[in-house]
């Protein structure tokens, strides 16, 4: 059992799975992790790693105890069928349990590599931010971070993505090829930066 397991069962009323008519099949329906190349580690940015850890402690200290709390309540009620406290309550209990399973694995697996140990080298790895140039002149910076802490919007991509490894271990000034479905695309690499130690 690990620590966020046992910090769950410890603080987490548990509700009944004949109260709530679930079943373990329940538990895993559309329960997807993002893959891991086999035999690779899940890499995360101390930042990543304790956004993780945030999220799955405001569930379990706050979200969970209060759906928890507002579900008994309607339970209370009496008639369950047009309860929609209950109801809703219900699904967003689960909607919760899932997710604090899947953060619980993720943190779980997590290798937390802080990018800060390559500050001042031109080459890059896993937590470099990358400005480069696309054929057309389009310059776009990206930051290469962990698949649980991605954020096209942000800029920040997963090191297992076609981009991040056409990138990865070239340096500043090189000129790398990734492949499109439009076909092969030279990028220019401007610029490597890592956050200061």
């Amino acid at each position: 059992m690990s620590y966020w397991e046992a910090k769950l069962r410890i603080k987490c009323e548990p509700m009944s799975k004949a109260f709530v008519k679930e079943t373990d099949a329940d538990d895993d329906e559309d329960f997807v992790v993002p893959a891991i190349p086999s035999g690779a580690k899940n890499y995360i940015t101390p930042e990543g790693h304790q956004r993780l850890k945030d999220e799955l402690l405001q569930l379990i200290d706050h979200e969970r105890p209060e759906v928890v709390r507002v579900v008994s309540w309607a339970a209370s009620n009496g008639d369950r069928s047009e309860n929609g406290d209950y109801i809703y309550g219900k699904r967003r209990l689960r909607e919760i349990d899932k997710r604090i399973r899947f953060l619980i694995k993720r943190l779980d697996a997590a290798e937390v590599f802080d990018p800060s140990t390559h500050h001042g080298s031109d080459q890059i790895f896993f937590g470099a931010t990358v400005t480069y140039e696309r054929q057309t002149g389009e310059q776009q910076t990206i930051t290469i971070v962990g698949i649980d802490e991605l954020d096209p919007l942000q800029g920040k991509i997963s090191w297992i993505s076609p981009m991040a490894r056409a990138l990865t271990k070239a340096h500043e000034g090189e000129t790398v090829m990734l492949k499109t479905p439009n076909g092969v695309e030279a990028l220019s690499i401007v610029e490597v930066r890592y956050p200061k130690k």
